[in-house]
């Protein structure tokens, strides 16, 4: 049987979202051909209202349908205190935990592997926010891959010695997890951020 085109079109447009592979995205467009019509346009319209309405908040990042985002607008967040994050939706873990400050999304970080340098991502902003919004603590919320630790170690550099606090996250052994099965690297960060009881 002759594969068609605009099925072939189809399959590549899904395969394009992160973590789909080829047959993923024949499952899913042969699901999407059997919807009924009225699904199939509900769901074109969304992707096409969330390309046209949705885009990254100028002073933070994170993604709005306003002009300003939420958090930046809302005054009874705490302005001082700004996590800094790598993507938009790094956030959301923080905000599932309660955290009621600001954030700063850099999109991307330093990778000299892959040839992305400090220009590249939203590093002058956060320099220019810090002076401008008054923020006291810079909590760097990067992951804990070479590339993000290289970011926030940069970061932490730069901004030595300009009067606000920076912090990194903690890390350490999940709560709930036994010592035999921990790697390496996670019981070495727990043993250097140990604390006093």
């Amino acid at each position: 049987m002759k594969e068609l085109p605009i099925f072939l079109s189809l399959v590549n447009s899904f395969s394009k979202l992160p973590g789909i592979g080829v047959k993923s995205a024949e499952r899913m467009a042969y699901a999407l051909l059997e919807m009924k019509e009225e699904d199939a346009l509900t769901f074109a319209k969304s992707i096409e209202e969330a390309k046209s309405k949705i885009h990254k908040c100028p002073r933070c990042g994170l993604y709005t349908e306003d002009e300003i985002c939420e958090t930046c607008k809302d005054e009874a967040r705490d302005h001082s205190t700004c996590v800094v994050v790598t993507f938009p939706k790094d956030a959301l873990a923080f905000e599932k935990v309660g955290f009621k400050g600001v954030y700063h999304v850099l999109g991307g970080t330093i990778s000299p592997v892959k040839g992305i340098g400090s220009e590249e991502i939203a590093l002058d902003s956060l320099f220019e926010r810090i002076e401008k919004e008054n923020i006291k603590e810079v909590i760097l919320a990067t992951s804990l891959t070479l590339d993000g630790e290289t970011t926030a170690l940069y970061i932490g550099k730069l901004l030595e010695g300009k009067g606000v606090k920076v912090t990194r996250l903690a890390t350490g052994l999940p709560v709930g997890t036994s010592l035999e099965y921990a790697d390496t690297l996670t019981l070495a960060k727990s043993l250097e951020g140990r604390k006093t009881l």
